[in-house]
């Protein structure tokens, strides 16, 4: 007995010895305010690249490899000033720092706030910007930050891409939209304080929620527990989307019963932006309540409610703006004296989600979530069936008509007309509702209405997300996903202006029934007009990732499998295209995708690194580039399949207390994409278009697209000295097409039994894909001073910014008289200058940034300000070219106007303008 005492004594004995013998290091993170622990700090020793994560009781260790010496830790939160402390570690000692504090840090509000300025205008196909990919990655790298807060005005897009390429999710529930890939920001905009807990990948390395797309994932984890306790109330006055923006949270951070809440109000409104008649008026409202039931498991419930409502802003041609300046709108007209804008886009579109949080054990975690996203988007337009186009900017009414007269400059009316112009130039709501009230005394239907496009969704998704260490050097990622949409969409009439019997429900312009079954109805305000037609989406999907993490190398391989049904149900039948054509359910559309990635990470030494991602993905298109025309039928693309995606990308990284950078280098093909548009053209050839009328409401699709994109990027920063840091960062793209794809055009007009014509080859090979400067680059520094306050200001500089062209001028049909004949007078020298591609001027945008913070018992009160573009520099962030001169002849006879009618069409940033933020936090 006393042997086997003896034996066991010693054995205990061993046990704490060998464990005293481990070198560890040990601590724990609290608020600097509260004092409460931190949960989900980062703590890195630095030039190891060894990382760690505090948990619920803000507590971490290494135990692990752990060098020896003297260390530096980083302990870093998304909000919270990023802290170092030194220590000095010995073989077979334990470190252990305890309470460490974190600050949270007001400057890092400025991004927040910067990006919620500009929702309105990352999902707008009217705007011409697709911005948000640049948001994507707002992460600590400086060159993503300054893509996100510095470039995003210019409408830089990372690496050249749309954020369809991205990945964007809430509590690991994606929020990309199935219509056309991208996240609708507006959805959950004004809530800055409640989506800030943010997980970042860039480009294709891995996630730990799902495969991502080639510009990386963003999750937004919105559970209760993980908001730090107190409140805040902010206000902000803006200039440049609305002018006034109020704020309030609330969380209770985790109580002593297991249950958490946070809330959230918040409103924008103004009534007017920065161009002409651009109200915003919009309110959101969160809330998140969760209850852990032991250490294992963890249940929480997020409702996002934040409808929206603004006025847009028009495109113009640059006589246009040459009359009016860059503010100009033609969207509104003065209604009893104030600006009504006929152009309004409406979110409405509320989000819930349940998420489960299951703690396997200590190494094993299993998320279970359910979303359901309900709702409608809006946008409005005038339709004028029975009257002449009430735009003040149509061609007609402008100069350059005058001076365009066949039979020489009509210089009295274009003087007519500009004067015209300059004096009134809006819409003339009085003419508009005196042409219906005519109208009414005759009994005819209304000649001017105003309808909204509307999209009405349901969306149910899905998943459960598996992260597993199976030890120290390997991390397992898994995931399955179900999604499945019903979109009901439709026009509908919301106002007659004044007339007493509706409108219409007839094309206008080729007289067909948009509804046979109910043929020549009228339709009142609430009622359904143009087109009324049903899309169905079920998307399966599942990815696994294993990670491998080592002293020197740390790799990943990532795979995922998808398969994705669509399907249109016609609930009208158009007189152009009969029976099964447009009503009714049509052909279901399968699509199967799959994604491999693979990377790796070597460790030079703990400052230099290598770090090399590829990756190869097949999807299906987005539902919106899958019909040619889904309102009046239910044909598909031709030749539609899966698009392939290639990507790599190579970075060398630097690390040191006082410098870090990073060089890449990145390559990106999108092959066999289609793009489906919409607009009115003149100069067509083909012996199919109805009446030998060459013009026409067209859908352009470009079938099998290859885009190339390749270029590099570099950001750097130095803290030079404590209170000082600079920064610079720098972008060079060439984004290009990389193929000639098919265009046919789409039309009611078109004798076809299909109601297209095709045009071949559309010759795009090498010309530059717009959307944005291809090239940016940004110097600048921050001063953050001991006694809380700090300045900062930055110089931004763009090139290589190009106009979007016109495909149908680069077909066929630009050579070709209405027969389809060549040209006799057809001038190559001249023809090449017309087909040029127009590149706007390079420029330069100086942007400050400054605010202050006192602390006061254990509150914080500051403020917050910015100037953006200081110099006022007037700059093209985008344009089209318009479709209107479909042919040589009629592009060559505009181009020799004193001023082009049918000019290309432009985006202006805005000029000068700031943003001020005043807040209490307790």
């Amino acid at each position: 007995m006393k042997k086997r005492l003896l034996i066991s004594l010693f054995g205990l004995f061993t046990v704490f010895t060998v464990f005293a013998q481990q070198t560890i290091i040990k601590g724990s993170v609290k608020d600097a305010v509260s004092f409460e622990p931190i949960p989900d700090v980062s703590i890195t020793i630095e030039e190891t690249n060894q990382t760690t994560q505090t948990d619920a009781n803000g507590s971490f260790v290494f135990s692990a490899n752990v060098p020896l010496g003297e260390q530096v830790l980083k302990i870093f939160k998304e909000g919270y000033i990023v802290k170092r402390y030194p220590i000095v570690v010995n073989e077979s000692r334990t470190v252990n720092i305890s309470d460490m504090t974190l600050e949270f840090d007001v400057t890092n509000d400025q991004g927040l706030f910067t990006i919620a300025l500009s929702d309105d205008e990352l999902n707008d196909d009217t705007s011409g910007s697709d911005n948000i990919s640049g948001l994507l990655s707002a992460s600590m790298d400086v060159f993503q930050r300054t893509a996100a807060f510095e470039f995003s005005s210019s409408f830089f897009r990372v690496r050249g891409l749309d954020s369809e390429n991205g990945s964007v999710l809430i509590n690991g529930i994606e929020m990309n939209k199935l219509y056309d890939g991208r996240p609708q920001w507006g959805n959950w905009g004004g809530l800055n304080d409640m989506v800030r807990n943010q997980e970042l990948t860039t480009g294709l390395t891995p996630s730990a929620y799902n495969f991502g797309g080639i510009l990386g994932t963003t999750n937004m984890n919105t559970r209760a527990s993980n908001y730090r306790e107190g409140g805040q109330i902010t206000y902000s006055s803006s200039n440049r989307s609305y002018t006034n923006r109020v704020m309030a949270s609330y969380a209770t951070g985790l109580m002593k019963d297991g249950w958490s809440m946070a809330v959230m109000l918040s409103r924008r409104w103004g009534d007017e932006g920065y161009q002409d008649a651009t109200f915003y008026d919009a309110n959101s409202f969160f809330a998140s309540i969760e209850k852990q039931f032991g250490d294992k498991h963890s249940l929480n419930f997020t409702s996002i409610y934040a409808p929206n409502r603004r006025g847009k802003s028009s495109p113009n041609t640059q006589e246009v703006y040459d009359l009016k300046g860059i503010k100009y709108n033609d969207f509104w007209g003065y209604q009893d004296g104030e600006k009504r804008n006929s152009r309004i886009k409406e979110v409405e579109e509320p989000v819930l989600m349940l998420n489960h949080f299951w703690n396997i054990s200590k190494k094993t975690k299993l998320n279970t979530n359910v979303g359901y996203q309900f709702g409608q988007i809006g946008n409005s337009r005038l339709d004028y069936a029975g009257g002449a186009n009430p735009s003040p900017t149509y061609y007609q009414k402008l100069p350059s008509y005058f001076l365009s007269d066949p039979d020489g400059p009509d210089n009295a009316g274009a003087y007519e007309a500009e004067q015209e112009f300059l004096n009134n130039g809006q819409i003339d709501w009085n003419r508009l509702y005196d042409a219906n009230l005519t109208n009414n005394v005759t009994g005819t239907t209304a000649a001017y209405a105003l309808y909204e496009d509307r999209s009405d969704d349901k969306q149910l998704t899905l998943n459960s997300i598996l992260n597993s260490e199976i030890n120290q050097n390997i991390i397992l990622n898994a995931s399955v996903n179900y999604k499945k949409l019903k979109s009901s969409n439709f026009g509908e009439i919301i106002d007659v202006l004044g007339s007493n019997t509706g409108v219409f429900n007839v094309d206008s312009f080729d007289n067909y029934q948009y509804d046979t079954q109910n043929p020549n109805r009228v339709v009142g305000e609430g009622e359904k007009y143009r087109y009324n037609y049903n899309l169905f989406a079920n998307v399966i999907s599942g990815y696994a990732q294993a990670q491998f993490k080592f002293n020197k190398l740390d790799f990943y391989l990532s795979g995922s499998v998808t398969n994705t049904t669509y399907q249109r149900e016609g609930l009208w039948e158009h007189s152009r295209f009969p029976g099964s054509q447009s009503y009714g359910k049509g052909e279901e559309l399968t699509f199967d995708g799959f994604g491999a990635k693979a990377g790796f990470t070597y460790k030079i030494t703990g400052k230099h690194l290598f770090d090399v991602n590829a990756g190869y993905i097949t999807r299906a298109p987005s539902l919106r580039n899958t019909y040619s025309n889904s309102r009046e039928n239910h044909n598909i693309v031709r030749n539609i399949e899966e698009e392939k995606v290639t990507a790599a990308d190579a970075s060398y990284i630097f690390r040191s207390p006082i410098v870090k950078a990073r060089l890449t280098a990145y390559y990106s093909k999108i092959e066999d994409a289609n793009e489906v548009g919409f607009y009115f053209a003149d100069g067509l050839s083909g012996e199919d278009i109805e009446s030998n009328d060459t013009s026409a409401f067209v859908q352009e699709v470009l079938q099998g697209i290859d885009k190339k994109n390749i270029g590099a990027e570099l950001g750097i920063e130095a803290q030079v000295t404590p209170t000082i840091k600079l920064k610079g960062a720098a972008s060079w793209g060439q984004f290009t097409y990389a193929n000639n794809p098919d265009l046919y055009l789409t039309s009611a007009s078109f004798n076809t039994p299909t109601g297209a014509i095709s045009y071949g080859e559309a010759n795009l090979k090498d010309y530059k894909v717009a959307g944005g400067p291809q090239g940016a680059y940004s110097v600048g520094f921050e001063y953050r001073d001991p006694d809380y306050w700090w300045f900062g200001a930055t110089a931004n500089f763009f090139t290589n910014t190009y106009i979007d062209i016109n495909s149908l001028t680069r077909t066929k049909n630009f050579y070709s008289d209405a027969d389809g004949l060549p040209f006799n007078d057809y001038d190559e020298t001249i023809a090449r200058e017309l087909l040029k591609q127009e590149k706007f001027d390079d420029y330069m945008v100086i942007n400050l940034v400054g605010g202050k913070s006192w602390k006061i018992d254990d509150k914080y009160v500051g403020f917050f300000a910015s100037v953006g573009n200081l110099l006022d520099e007037e700059y093209k962030t985008g344009g089209f070219e318009q479709g209107r001169n479909a042919n040589y002849r009629e592009l060559r006879d505009d181009n020799a106007n004193p001023t082009r009618v049918f000019g290309n069409k432009y985006w202006y940033a805005r000029g000068i303008n700031y943003f001020v933020n005043f807040y209490i936090r307790f």
